[in-house]
């Protein structure tokens, strides 16, 4: 990878694990020195970015990480599973036996995680695989946004409730696997009827925060003044 290359796949990486919260500057002139870049290929990482949804471009505000706030997260819930449940389906209509490979590398990938973040990035990376099967222009992109907020809730909710999520996290695997072999064998219905029942999962684990409980850490989770 070229140093560019690198610096784009770590930034992604610092704001799905919350290293860099929502509504963090991105400051120039530091991550230009620490990525050893200029200005001009930063700020190319930048539109980058902004097109996948990871941060805000503003003339008056420069560059920060999206936010994810209470009305981001009311939007984030209703589209969710109507989103998921339309990339499965496809996914099981349209899927390659190449892309089940990929499939399966990425769910070994989520059972040999253990912390927190690297739960958090093989999780990811397992949704995209199944997005990429879905060969969807339309939804991939909306696709690709709920899983940055996706990714951000999960790092925020596990430090919260180690136990807890341990626990979700070993049903998320299974559901996983069920889900993939709804895929392996050409079953949309099964596909959508278990990314729903992971979709419940998933709600289960982020209620805390729609509902104000303080166990999470919403210091991470909010706009930046």
């Amino acid at each position: 990878m070229t140093p560019r290359q690198l610096c784009q796949a770590d930034l992604v990486r610092r704001i799905l694990t919350l290293d860099l919260p929502p509504g963090t500057e991105m400051d120039e002139t530091r991550l230009a020195a620490q990525y050893g870049l200029s200005r001009t290929p930063l700020r190319e990482i930048f539109r980058d970015l902004a097109g996948e949804g990871y941060v805000l471009l503003s003339p008056n505000r420069g560059t920060r990480v999206a936010p994810l706030d209470f009305a981001a997260l009311r939007v984030f819930f209703r589209s969710a599973p109507l989103v998921h449940a339309a990339v499965a389906r496809m996914a099981a209509e349209y899927r390659t036996e190449a892309q089940v490979e990929d499939l399966w590398s990425a769910q070994r990938a989520c059972i040999a995680a253990t912390e927190t973040d690297a739960i958090a990035l093989a999780d990811h990376r397992f949704h995209h695989v199944i997005c990429d099967m879905a060969a969807n222009p339309y939804l991939a992109p909306s696709h690709g946004r709920l899983m940055i907020d996706h990714a951000r809730l999960t790092v925020g909710t596990a430090r919260s409730s180690a136990k807890k999520e341990k626990k979700a996290q070993k049903k998320a695997i299974q559901h996983h696997e069920a889900l993939i072999e709804a895929i392996v064998a050409r079953d949309p219905d099964s596909a959508v009827a278990v990314t729903l029942a992971h979709w419940d999962l998933e709600r289960g684990r982020f209620d805390g925060i729609m509902a104000g409980d303080p166990a999470p850490d919403l210091s991470v989770m909010q706009d930046a003044p």
